[in-house]
């Protein structure tokens, strides 16, 4: 799970990728804004995710999910068990953009498959008229990160339904020819100037960086949500810095 804060319209956020509506929870009391729930590289399914929107539901924190690819059988499901915020992963260009939006949307505006009658999102057929509100519910946020992605952002940013752009550090910058280094200055450039023109065409920048003068660096340019922190990472290195303190205490 991806861990954020947010200050005025920014919003920091950390990944979930436990799996586990029980650690789930425990974050969601933690005072983050948002926490995304990652289906591309944790092992998560359509039970483990609905087990963690349950767990985050009483809380403040917003849900956010990503499918592990932009498919709209998958996408259909999550949006079934109650996601309504979805970050697309590896989107190209302003085709894959305008599908992953079709996901989301029920005809005639889009593909969505109805099965409202056994979906925890319109709580069974329990919310009046839900066919005709979840569209207008829908957030989509869709992930750029490659070199072809960043060629095409601005034909991305036209597609209508498309909420925000989230910029993917790592795969980037393996794109780039700079694998493991994000922070690689050519790397850096490509984000900074990718934030500028996400918050020029009025939607919002977001990208996940751990380093926190990075973190506020582009918050200062203007990114709306960024993901500080990974459920996972904050685990091993806080337990492996625990075990070290009390082995350089044994003479």
């Amino acid at each position: 799970m991806w861990l954020g804060l947010a200050n005025s319209y920014s919003a920091d956020s950390a990944e979930l990728l436990a799996g586990a509506g029980y650690s789930a929870e425990l974050l969601a009391g933690a005072g983050f804004d948002w926490l995304l729930i990652d289906g591309e590289h944790a092992p998560n399914n359509v039970q483990t995710v609905l087990t963690q929107l349950q767990a985050i539901a009483p809380y403040p924190s917003q849900p956010v999910v990503r499918p592990s690819w932009n498919d709209p059988v998958q996408i259909k499901q999550l949006l079934d068990v109650g996601a309504q915020t979805l970050l697309i992963p590896m989107v190209q260009n302003a085709d894959e953009a305008r599908n992953a939006v079709a996901a989301t949307r029920y005809p005639p505006a889009g593909i969505r498959g109805v099965g409202s009658a056994l979906a925890r999102a319109s709580r069974w057929n329990r919310i009046p008229d839900y066919l005709h509100q979840a569209n207008d519910a829908m957030c989509v946020l869709v992930q750029i990160e490659t070199r072809e992605a960043m060629s095409n952002l601005a034909s991305i940013l036209d597609v209508d339904g498309i909420d925000g752009v989230f910029i993917g550090p790592a795969d980037l910058s393996a794109d780039m020819g700079f694998a493991g280094n994000p922070q690689h200055p050519e790397v850096q450039a490509a984000i900074e100037n990718a934030i500028v023109q996400i918050r020029a065409a009025g939607k919002a920048p977001g990208i996940l960086m751990a380093n926190e003068a990075l973190a506020k660096r582009y918050l200062e340019l203007g990114a709306l949500f960024v993901a500080v922190g990974v459920d996972t990472t904050l685990l091993a290195r806080g337990a492996e810095a625990l075990a070290q303190r009390y082995r350089a205490t044994v003479v």
